[in-house]
């Protein structure tokens, strides 16, 4: 438990905070939320003791262990994945050095009636009690499960760290507060480096999870399937309801609701009071009726309407310029790096208008595709051709962590705007709420989410006809991603977008390239349409395959034209011995179907459970997992089977 009293911080002269009290108990699931800038990120790192506040006290329950996930960090880790994910049982690894140390002297030793003999004998049997309590005796397990929900394949664990990308060594660092299994959990955007699949897998372990999660994510459907609680920090203060986002937000409009309606009761009763006050406080038969009335109104408890922060980012792409009708084109694209293939074959047409999004898991060549067609990568093999008059306006997926730390937020656009933009440069700022002493602020100090608004505000400098931008709802509030959404929808150039964020994309883009096994697929329609039409699409494979079994035991009654024994050049024996092997194929894939079938009913079930709200039986989270891994052993099976 977590006790939080009367909280203050200011930062350069700013306040983030004042004076804020909550408790956190045992199993919450809370949604820190608030615009950027808002201190969430700050509030986090007091919490787990990384900053102190101006003021206030934060007391934690003795024994409680806390781990926490930071906004952003540079892992300078030499070692394997699944080394460094190991480091999380560092308590373990101490124990099984100790534990071969005292069972080096039990064996060396011969005086077995001594007192330091029997004291060897009570640590080792301690230390044997915690090494399991702990979970040092299945930590290989534990670790590779959790590696390969978080999106990493078995032949990533004995590679070396330094070969991946910093989204993907966040991922190891969110495993190892994972594997730590601590009482409570902070994790700063734990979504902004994982991909849907990812998301889904780390939103049923947090479901599942024994301790305390508070979370800051600007993801809306994450946040509605992991908390049950959500705090709030609006103009230093904060809002506390216990439920998720969503129904936060209905709950919090009725609330204003009805403190509006009871203000604007009280403040006409106000004046009614005032009114008869003024009139009759000098006349001498009404005065003791006045005065009575005026300690009416001196003792009355004033109705407070809660304050909203209304302020929000405005803006909108400038008009695109003209263009050819085919804006990007590429012909048998393919990629690789070193012996690595990323994609291949790829054939991709986006015509003048088009908006496109680009899905699939991390590390199948979305990002590549992007860099491609900006440029940036230029050893490719096959075509890709940009149309007649195409300008392109570039969202990296770290842009915000490519600005200089060192320019001012005027100095980072002022030194790259041309032309009639520059004097335009202060509005500009504005619109991305950077004004007054903010604009003179350097860039390494601003939050994650205003790194991100500014590397924005840089695609208004000139207008373009194509935006490619990869994950650029990382770090933005959930209003300020709203705002973006619209802004891209009413823009009327054409749109290549990246993102895992699945509220985001719903309704943005016509056409879905899913990139998958080296191979990109197109799908009409959104991403709500995509993920419909994959789950369909496995389906048909499953029919069209019993389809064919059919067939084909149908067609073994048909009787066959005569042939020349020399063309058939095969014996009764033979026959006999590959009708045998035929029928025990069939019942081999019978028998796996129906395991399959029994297995999936038994996940159904579970799955069922994990969301009751009392559930708690954390071995039964293992269990899930052993016959998850099984049911996809036994589907490989199956499509070998059929073969």
């Amino acid at each position: 438990m977590i006790s939080i009293n009367q909280l203050s911080m200011s930062f350069s002269g700013k306040t983030l905070f004042d004076k804020l009290s909550f408790m956190v108990n045992n199993k919450d699931r809370i949604g820190l939320t608030g615009k950027n800038g808002a201190g969430k990120s700050t509030l986090l790192k007091i919490m787990a003791g990384q900053q102190s506040p101006d003021s206030g006290t934060i007391v934690i329950t003795t024994g409680d262990t806390i781990g926490y996930l930071p906004q952003e960090m540079i892992p300078d880790s030499k070692k394997t994945i699944i080394d460094e994910a190991l480091m999380a049982f560092e308590e373990a690894t101490l124990l099984e050095e100790k534990i071969k140390e005292l069972e080096h002297q039990i064996i060396t030793r011969t005086d077995y009636e001594s007192e330091a003999y029997h004291r060897i004998l009570v640590h080792l049997t301690d230390a044997n009690e915690r090494y399991q309590i702990i979970g040092g005796a299945n930590k290989q397990a534990q670790t590779e499960k959790i590696l390969l929900g978080l999106g990493f394949k078995h032949s990533d664990f004995t590679r070396l760290i330094t070969e991946f990308s910093s989204g993907w060594q966040m991922r190891v660092e969110l495993a190892k507060i994972l594997l730590r299994n601590p009482e409570v959990m902070l994790l700063d955007e734990p979504t902004n480096h994982l991909d849907i699949e990812s998301i889904e897998w780390l939103e049923l372990f947090l479901q599942n999870y024994q301790g305390s999660v508070i979370l800051v994510s600007h993801d809306r459907k994450f946040l509605d399937n992991v908390t049950n609680r959500t705090i709030e920090i609006v103009l230093g203060k904060i809002e506390d309801y216990k439920v998720s986002y969503s129904e936060y937000l209905i709950q919090r409009a009725e609330r204003r609701e009805v403190q509006q309606n009871a203000y604007d009761n009280q403040q006409k009763e106000i004046e009614d009071i005032e009114r008869f006050i003024e009139r009759f406080r000098y006349k001498a038969t009404k005065a003791k009726q006045a005065q009575s009335r005026l300690k009416t109104l001196n003792k009355m408890d004033r109705i407070e309407v809660d304050e909203l922060d209304k302020s929000a980012i405005s803006f909108r792409f400038p008009p695109a310029p003209h263009s050819g009708k085919v804006v990007v084109n590429t012909h048998n694209l393919s990629k690789y790096y070193g012996p690595k293939h990323i994609f291949s074959n790829v054939d991709i047409c986006i015509e003048r208008g088009e908006k496109v999004a680009l899905v699939g898991k991390n590390g199948e060549g979305k990002s590549t595709f992007s860099k491609i067609v900006v440029g940036e990568i230029r050893d490719a093999q096959g075509e890709c051709t940009l149309g007649h008059q195409v300008k392109i306006g570039y969202f990296a997926q770290n842009q915000a962590a490519l600005l200089d730390g060192n320019k001012t937020v005027f100095e980072t656009l002022d030194d790259i705007a041309v032309g009639e933009i520059r004097p335009r440069v202060r509005n500009i700022l504005g619109c991305f709420l950077f004004s007054g002493p903010d604009i003179d602020k350097k860039v390494k100090v601003l939050s994650g989410g205003e790194k991100t608004r500014l590397a924005l505000a840089k695609l208004l400098l000139s207008p373009v006809n194509l935006l490619i931008l990869d994950e650029p709802t990382n770090h933005l509030d959930l209003i300020s991603k709203d705002i973006l959404k619209s802004a891209l929808l009413q823009y009327d150039g054409s749109l290549i977008i990246v993102s895992h964020d699945r509220d985001f994309l719903e309704g943005l883009t016509q056409k879905v390239y899913e990139f998958k096994d080296t191979k990109v697929k197109m799908h009409i329609g959104d991403v709500s349409e995509f993920l419909a039409t994959r789950k369909i699409e496995q389906l048909n494979d499953l029919n069209r395959a019993k389809a064919k079994e059919k067939k084909e035991s149908k067609t073994e009654n048909i009787p066959l034209p005569p042939q020349r024994e020399s063309e058939i050049n095969l014996t009764r024996e033979e026959k006999k011995n590959k009708e045998r092997e035929e029928r025990k194929r069939k019942n081999q894939i019978e028998k796996v179907e129906d395991e399959i079938a029994r297995l999936e009913k038994e996940l159904e079930g579970m799955t069922q459970q994990f969301a009751e709200p009392n559930f708690s039986d954390l071995k039964m989270y293992d269990i899930y997992y052993e016959k998850k891994a099984l049911l996809d052993k036994k589907m490989e099976e199956w499509e070998a089977a059929l073969k």
